[in-house]
């Protein structure tokens, strides 16, 4: 070959028929650079750098050169010479070779039913190669094809590239983004020539597990027909496939795996993988079993853990527990993987092993799949990546056709965001399904990154039990009645190769069937007498009441001394200007020589539980600056952008402080922490909204699992929400976390709701959170205006020696008896009515502070009615329209606490803006004469006798 110009432009070899001849070449290069002739090499350096980025752009180059030099042809008489390019022949193998990588999916037999035959694909004919079935004896380079020798037939190829591209297995791998990658998974395809192979043992293995997910199935459908149970008929592939993926991360050593799906196959899975005893199902099924506590949930909603034995000895599998909310488990379950892999110090996520089940339908449908892919390499999310199987229905309850279902050609296209490799596999072919499963989990291993398997197969039923699908899917359903069972496809093939007899055949089945009639457990692997060391153990968090007063104190010096170690900043760092002053005051406050403000009562709260070995993790979307510039635990050296935590300075042994600025996410985000929290007892683990009224998007995570997780599954979780509450003229989407909401939802002492006005209470209460021995969800109605506000600071000694106050009392001195109205609020509106009560000097009312609104402190709230003899008003004022806010929720409670202990004393109607639709109103003129009324109400004046 002549040299190669260094202008790529001009060089022949770059021609449009030649581009993915040398995109090949080029990654053969990246793999081997030797592999090419000197000639390429000296071309192919020209873009070489060390993370494969080049390889994008000079395939985009390339591509580019061939529109070019395509439409240049077209517009020339004559035919572009080619004396300096390669084989012309050779190229085109090359590209044929190449369009069986990059679409060998689109031909393979992937769905079970045929309803869908598949069309020609024009890139794997010959003659859009040029070529023909003359040349297919002709012996051709194999180049980068991995398939152990170096020349081989044109016919021998295709035939290669049909058995490992276009058979049971559909691969979609060139979107990765490293050629490394791509490379490794060429090899790993095409190493053993499309032939998959496994021993007698293997293929018998694989049987007895998919005579365990057909057996049970059967079994239920005879002992409970018609009894809604979501069974995994048609998908039964899916308990060998986990199996596999089990046993082969137990060999790479992983100790703990985490699983989360919904419904479907979900009972199966909890009897043939993780070994729960078919007797406690049966009796599920027979209604014997009822929750002790709370609630309880649907049998197919529970989770369940247990230990199995692997080949790299014992590991710990728990299925998450999920609601109907399909896909809303991902993030969970991804929460909790991360908060096992820091216990255990798990860096590169082999020792925690995530796998997440799909259905087809929502895994397209359901924005949170999307969010949770998106975290999936970031900083604060990552888990070392996911084992992704979507049991593929091809139906979402009612919905099959494509132009219904989705705008993708497959449901997991969503998943090429992040650049995961896809294996679509049919599930009629066991053999198929458990070497894509030994694929996917071996690419994790090497790569740290998530992958999917696309399970294709069908719903023997309908949606449930009681359904009948052949009313919206007749065609579908006539096939699917005809269908052999997976299990009795797989059977005649083992029969057929003389590996097994029908009649021992039968006889697995006849044997599974009678361990489920004497209730024995039917997973080999298991371990009955687990190793706890493998979990963590909440005993210590369990059975306690929810106390309001908890000694939070904490010795002063220890306060001055963490407020001096967290103003060290190292010698080289410059801080930003305002920032570096937010430090020197901060430092004096933390010092006692100043009134503190919230942030440094707030990162005080955080150095002393980190110092207590407590983890702290807080993320949100600018949590490290924190949305109003009041948090800075992150600093940022302005001359190289380097970041120091000082909060993660303390001292060697404190534990791990860790502030993450999110993505923009608030139901995926918020559901990692829900998981985090339920895994890790010994932590503060606070999400904090941008603005407390985006909590909306994150809606399903608070119903679903934060205000009833313990009721339904005795799942404990002491997740901190800060939500930024106030009415400050920002309008509808900026003033109101919907504390309504929250409170609508309190039952049970199942979370607690608190609206802080003060840094010593946001101090005490972070602190109480965290070192009480009881796990409840903290919901804080935190301040925007409060957290500078000139009347909301705190002294050093209201830290060291106070504690969470569940009622702030009358803060002036007055005189008691001169007392008649007694106005009850909470939040940022008490400083507005103290500073006109002391402008105007109404010395006959007083104002209290409820500053936990549930659990509901009745008795600290009697205490502070009793101290005033002579009362004839008591009113409750707040910010919020009269329909939102507390009112509804407090009215019952107040009621009945003004009749018990106030006999003179009148309950006034609410004081608050007017019912809306909108929780405030976008007009700032409109807002200050809404908050002057409510003012004025609330103190029992006019407007117009506000000090101005």
């Amino acid at each position: 070959m002549n040299s190669i110009t260094k202008d790529p432009a001009a060089a022949t070899e770059l021609a449009g028929d030649n581009a993915l001849y040398i995109e090949s070449l080029y990654e053969q290069f990246l793999s081997d650079p030797d592999s090419v002739d000197a000639d390429w090499q000296e071309y192919f350096k020209q873009y070489q750098s060390p993370n494969d980025a080049p390889h994008n752009a000079i395939k985009d180059q390339f591509l580019l050169l061939a529109r070019n030099q395509t439409a240049n042809k077209r517009s020339e008489s004559g035919t572009t010479s080619s004396a300096n390019c390669a084989d012309p022949k050779q190229m085109a193998v090359q590209q044929l070779i190449s369009a069986y990588r990059r679409r060998g999916h689109r031909r393979a037999q992937l769905d079970p039913l045929e309803l869908q035959p598949r069309a020609e694909v024009e890139d794997l004919t010959l003659a859009y190669h040029g070529l023909s079935e003359a040349d297919l004896d002709t012996v051709y380079p194999t180049n980068d094809l991995s398939i152990g020798k170096s020349e081989a037939t044109l016919r021998e190829i295709i035939e290669i590239m049909e058995r490992v591209y276009c058979r049971y297995i559909g691969i979609e791998y060139m979107h990765v983004s490293t050629s490394t990658e791509k490379r490794w998974m060429e090899k790993y395809l095409e190493s053993n020539h499309g032939y998959i192979e496994f021993d007698k043992e293997k293929r018998l293995s694989i049987l007895e597990r998919l005579t365990a997910a057909e057996g049970l199935e059967k079994y239920l459908a005879r002992k409970y027909t018609g009894v809604k149970r979501f069974g995994l008929e048609g998908g039964e592939s899916f308990i060998p496939m986990v199996n596999e993926i089990i046993q082969r991360a137990g060999g790479y050593g992983t100790k703990e795996m985490l699983i989360g799906m919904a419904h479907r196959g979900r009972l199966n899975l909890l009897v043939n993988i993780l070994g729960k005893n078919p007797a406690d199902l049966f009796d599920e099924f027979d209604g014997k079993v009822q929750p002790e506590k709370g609630s309880g949930d649907v049998k197919y909603h529970n989770g369940y853990s247990s230990n199995v034995m692997t080949p790299g000895g014992e590991a710990h599998l728990a299925l998450a527990f999920n609601p109907s909310h399909l896909e809303i488990v991902s993030p969970v379950l991804e929460g909790s993987v991360r908060a096992r892999q820091v216990r255990r110090n798990d860096t590169t996520g082999n020792l925690v092993l995530p796998i997440v089940v799909h259905g087809d339908a929502a895994f397209a449908g359901q924005g949170v799949v999307q969010e949770t892919f998106q975290m999936s390499q970031t900083r604060a999310y990552s888990t070392g990546g996911t084992v992704h199987i979507v049991i593929n229905n091809q139906v979402g309850f009612t919905t099959s056709r494509q132009e219904d279902a989705r705008s993708t050609e497959y449901c997991t296209d969503v998943a090429k965001m992040v650049h995961a490799p896809v294996l679509h596999v049919n599930g009629d072919d066991p053999e198929s399904v458990i070497f894509a499963a030994q694929l996917a989990l071996d690419y994790r291993h090497e790569f740290g990154k998530d992958i999917v398997i696309d399970l294709f197969c069908y719903r023997r039923n309908g949606h449930n039990e009681a359904d009948e699908p052949s009313a919206t899917q007749p065609l579908m359903y006539a096939v699917i009645k005809k269908l052999p069972t997976t299990r009795t496809i797989y059977v005649k093939k083992l029969v057929d190769a003389g590996v097994i007899s029908n009649e021992e055949a039968t006889k697995l089945e006849d044997e599974y069937r009678e361990s489920l009639d004497r209730g024995e457990y039917v997973v080999n692997s298991l371990v009955l007498e687990p190793n706890t060391d493998l979990f963590v153990d909440w005993t210590p968090y369990l059975g306690h009441e929810l106390e309001d007063d908890w000694d939070t104190s904490i010795d002063i010096e220890k306060l001055k001394a963490y407020g001096r170690k967290m103003a060290e900043i190292p010698a080289d760092f410059k801080l930003q200007r305002q920032v570096q002053k937010v430090v020197e005051q901060r430092l004096a406050m933390q010092t006692g020589e100043e009134p503190l403000n919230w942030g440094a009562a707030e990162t005080l709260a955080y150095a002393s539980l980190v110092e207590d070995d407590i983890l702290v993790r807080i993320t949100g979307e600018d949590v490290g600056r924190g949305t109003f510039s009041h948090r800075h635990t992150e600093l940022f050296n302005i001359n190289d952008g380097s970041m120091y935590v000082p909060l993660a300075h303390l001292s060697e042994n404190q534990a791990r402080f860790a502030t993450y600025n999110s993505l923009l996410s608030e139901e995926a985000v918020l559901a990692f922490e829900y998981g985090y929290a339920t895994t890790v007892p010994n932590a503060l683990i606070i999400w904090e909204a941008q603005f407390g009224d985006f909590v909306n998007g994150a809606q399903v995570v608070i119903d679903q699992f934060i205000s009833s997780g313990e009721t339904k599954w005795q799942r404990v979780c002491g997740l901190t929400m800060l939500l930024p509450h106030g009415f400050e003229g920002q309008g509808p989407e900026h003033s109101s976390a919907r504390l309504e909401r929250f409170l609508q939802l309190c039952a049970e002492d199942n979370m607690q709701v608190i609206t802080p006005t003060t840094p010593a209470q946001i101090f005490h209460a972070l602190r109480r959170q965290a070192i009480r021995p009881i796990r409840k969800p903290l919901i804080v109605m935190s301040p925007k205006s409060l957290l500078r506000h000139k009347l909301a600071t705190s002294t050093l000694e209201e830290l060291a020696n106070g504690k969470f106050e569940t009622v702030l009392p009358e803060l002036d001195q007055l005189d008691n008896s001169k007392v008649t109205r007694l106005v009850i609020c909470g939040g940022k509106v008490y400083y507005d009515l103290l500073e006109q009560r002391r402008a105007l000097g109404l010395d006959h009312v007083a104002i209290v502070r409820i500053e936990q609104l549930y659990p509901f402190p009745e008795e600290r709230l009697n205490e502070e009615i009793s101290k005033y003899d002579n009362l004839a008003e008591i009113v409750w004022t707040q910010e919020e329209p009269l329909n939102q806010g507390a009112w509804y929720y407090l009215a019952p409670e107040m009621y009945r606490t003004v009749i018990a202990h106030s006999s003179k004393a009148q309950l006034l109607d609410p004081v608050a803006r007017p019912a809306s639709a909108a929780p405030a109103t976008g007009s700032s003129k409109i807002h200050v004469e809404q908050q002057q009324a409510l003012v004025a109400g609330g103190l029992g004046i006019e407007v117009n006798q506000l000090a101005k």
